[in-house]
């Protein structure tokens, strides 16, 4: 019974978010565009979409450290309630849009994301156990990343046909992501307690540890060498995710080369929400088969990936779509599929290195699990907003040559922790294979 009841809990935490980032991904996939429309429309707006995003992730770094006190007062289940409201009142600023408060709700939903994401992990660790706990989070991963299929499709035939996206678009599709968040919102309400009582985000000893604690905990983590080189590969997925989550569709919908190029923005949402699924599945859900040769392998590939895909993208977009309307040419003529097929293999590659940090981080800090993923959020988070405030002015190519460098960087700083792992755990069985020979 308290299995079923488990099981029943982590199905709707995952249809609640999926819900709730339905309307949340949807919404900064197409931000950009949608206040280009609006200042278009109304020259007394003056909010700034990548500076709206930077916003969320640096009030989200900052909010981490504090989301674990907060927790051990509310619960996971409250804690993800009054995070989920603040998605609702981002989402609704749209809706009467003004300057101060699309800033105003960017700092809420970024102490919101705090509590959302930081409940999500108490609550899955609470109904799962050693046996489940990689199918439970393989599930939610899946069930998440179809909040990018829905709320894209919706914007793919509302967008259609329309350059500058008129209000009362806007309006019907800020409206209907606002209804979609807040059933996602209701849907917490129907998670059921346990007979566990609320742990710490990944089930170790640091139970509802204070916030200058867990600082204290994670930089002295920070000092050790396995955790400097890794936060080099979480800087980099901080910054590849701010660049697929919302500057590659707004360079596929400033681009006028394509015709019709607003609803495409939809589309490259739905794509890259495939990919994610597509990885999420391969590695997420059948981890113990993929981890067989090693995390390695899988981060290779997410690496490759990545890679050709900025080199086509550099190829096939021109160099001011980050920012504006662009008819500059490019080295290839520009090809709206190639463009939708790259979509794709962003996710997929987000998939490849996301899974393997989760892995190797479960892994190695099994007993000091809450700062080594408060370390890992904190620095993606870090890198997310950095990324968004360089985003405002610089230049598609520049920006996709940051990604390859610190991407290049964050993979072989990721290898040399794996390689240390592996020859760590090779030393340690032929060490106990030796003691059982000799006994």
């Amino acid at each position: 019974m308290g299995i079923n009841r488990q099981f029943v809990n982590i199905i709707i935490l995952g249809f609640a978010f999926m819900f709730v980032f339905t309307a949340f991904q949807t919404g900064s996939m197409i931000q950009k565009i949608v206040i280009k429309s609006i200042k278009h429309q109304n020259p007394s707006y003056h909010g700034e979409g990548y500076t709206s995003l930077a916003v969320i992730y640096a009030v989200l770094a900052v909010c981490n450290w504090l989301a674990p006190s907060a927790i051990s007062f509310t619960g996971p289940k409250y804690a993800m309630i009054i995070g989920a409201v603040t998605y609702c009142i981002f989402i609704a600023n749209f809706l009467y849009p003004m300057t101060w408060g699309l800033y105003f709700s960017s700092v809420l939903i970024g102490i919101g994301a705090a509590l959302i994401w930081t409940g999500q992990g108490n609550f899955l660790t609470v109904n799962s156990d050693s046996e489940t706990i990689s199918r439970n989070s393989g599930i939610f991963w899946a069930m998440l990343q179809c909040s990018l299929l829905f709320g894209n499709l919706f914007v793919f035939f509302e967008f259609k046909g329309e350059e500058i996206i008129q209000i009362h678009t806007i309006n019907i599709v800020f409206g209907g992501l606002l209804g979609v968040c807040c059933f996602g919102t209701l849907l917490f309400f129907a998670l059921r307690a346990t007979t566990s009582t609320t742990v710490a985000i990944t089930g170790d000893s640091s139970d509802n540890e204070g916030p200058i604690r867990a600082l204290v905990r994670a930089f002295r983590l920070f000092k050790t060498v396995d955790m400097i080189l890794l936060s080099i590969t979480f800087f980099y997925t901080g910054l590849e995710l701010s660049f697929f989550s919302s500057v590659y569709g707004t360079c596929i919908g400033f681009t006028k080369h394509f015709n019709d190029a607003a609803k495409y923005v939809g589309i490259s949402g739905m794509l890259i929400g495939a990919g994610e699924i597509t990885g999420g599945t391969v590695f997420g859900l059948f981890g113990k088969k993929t981890n067989k040769f090693g995390r390695d392998p899988v981060v290779l590939l997410g690496y490759i990936i990545h890679m050709v895909t900025f080199f086509l993208i550099f190829l096939n977009l021109p160099p001011s779509s980050p920012m504006n309307y662009s008819t500059e040419p490019t080295y290839i003529k520009s090809n709206v599929y190639l463009a939708l097929f790259c979509s794709f293999l962003l996710g997929f590659g987000d998939a490849c290195f996301n899974t393997q940090i989760y892995s190797i981080l479960g892994f190695m800090y099994s007993n000091e699990s809450t700062p080594a993923f408060a370390l890992f959020k904190f620095v993606q988070s870090v890198a997310a907003a950095a990324a968004f405030f360089y985003s405002i002015n610089v230049s598609l190519p520049i920006q996709l040559l940051i990604l390859v460098i610190t991407g290049t960087f964050g993979c072989f700083s990721f290898f040399i922790v794996e390689w240390k792992l592996s020859g760590s755990s090779n030393h340690e069985v032929n060490t106990q294979r030796s003691i059982n020979n000799e006994n």
